[in-house]
């Protein structure tokens, strides 16, 4: 399914920043617009991933591997 949302402008990056309570001022939205457009595309990326076999994160185990004795 191709992607059909327009990629945020600058002045949109201030209104959504605005919106959320923190006053963007104009230097910074070019700069916030681009990085919207970066998480956007991340996103269109992993909504296309298929998750159905992979179990749930409680599923996992975190663990810190032993240092190298070599270092």
């Amino acid at each position: 399914m191709p992607d059909t949302d327009p990629e945020p402008t600058a002045a949109q990056a201030a209104l959504w920043a605005a919106r959320a309570g923190l006053p963007l001022p104009p230097g910074r939205r070019a700069a916030a617009a681009a990085a919207a457009r970066h998480i956007h595309s991340v996103v269109v990326v992993l909504r296309e991933l298929d998750f159905a076999d992979t179990p749930p994160a409680f599923a996992y185990r975190a663990h810190q591997e032993a240092p190298d004795a070599a270092v």
